[in-house]
């Protein structure tokens, strides 16, 4: 049997990850590597990026960093830029890029923090979509974009955290219209919405894994956060030709939490 570690769906295929530093998108980067694409790694923190890569060439992979701020146009068509005059093409990018500003009631939220979570997390893939679609629908065989948007936003609610789960919806209407404009084009647009993932993001303030872990059993109904590990398995799904009648999905892996 041929097990998802040794498929190679995405060979010769470039793919583009923004917020691949770490947790979730490193995971998605790592994992689009070890299926045969080459893969540009987007984010802020060139430290950050240059472990991915280390961690994806170490494996046999092809990987390349570039820093960018995502809610910037001119560096995320930069980003695009370079992906295509390294790799000759552009055939699957997963916008990841998000920031959590939160904890406290919407009232007390910040002026400054609202700015930070519209301004990453819903202008950011506005202006990645639309950089990654230029490019797109001037190939032959177009490509396939997975956004990241959350279980916070159209699918639950939590306090303290109205302004990112409203930021996250957005994202998810933002993916469906975006896929019902484009697949004429030959771009397919999906997204993948995370519940609690094994990632910081998750944690309450003070918990420990530990904890998290103890919560999970008895909060979910499948008695654990999901991993990155699965999240980057959705993502690849959608990203790839098992899906290519999959179009403007938004896809929840969250445990059980929202069924």
């Amino acid at each position: 049997m041929t097990t998802a570690a040794h498929r190679t769906r995405f060979t010769d295929r470039t793919a583009l990850v923004t917020g691949a530093g770490s947790g979730i998108g490193r995971t998605i980067a790592r994992a689009l590597a070890a299926e045969g694409a080459n893969v540009v790694v987007v984010g802020r923190g060139r430290e950050a990026l240059d472990g991915t890569v280390a961690l994806i060439e170490e494996a046999g992979g092809k990987a390349l960093a570039v820093t960018a701020d995502v809610s910037r146009a001119a560096d995320v068509q930069a980003a695009v830029a370079t992906t295509v005059d390294r790799f000759g093409s552009l055939d699957v990018a997963v916008n990841n890029a998000g920031v959590f500003r939160g904890g406290a009631p919407l009232a007390d939220l910040s002026e400054e923090d609202w700015h930070t979570q519209l301004g990453i997390n819903v202008t950011g893939v506005f202006l990645a979509l639309q950089a990654e679609i230029h490019q797109m629908r001037t190939q032959p065989n177009g490509g396939a974009i997975v956004n990241i948007a959350s279980t916070f936003g159209v699918h639950a609610r939590h306090p303290g955290a109205a302004a990112y789960a409203a930021t996250k919806a957005a994202v998810s209407v933002l993916t469906r219209g975006a896929a019902l404009d484009h697949i004429r084009d030959g771009v397919r647009i999906n997204a993948v919405s995370p519940g609690a993932v094994d990632t910081p993001m998750s944690l309450r303030p003070g918990e420990t894994d530990s904890d998290r872990a103890d919560r999970a059993r008895t909060a979910l109904p499948l008695g654990r956060v999901s991993t990155t590990h699965e999240v980057a398995a959705a993502v690849l799904y959608l990203a790839s030709d098992d899906a290519t009648s999959v179009v403007g999905t938004d896809l929840v892996v969250d445990s059980g939490a929202t069924a």
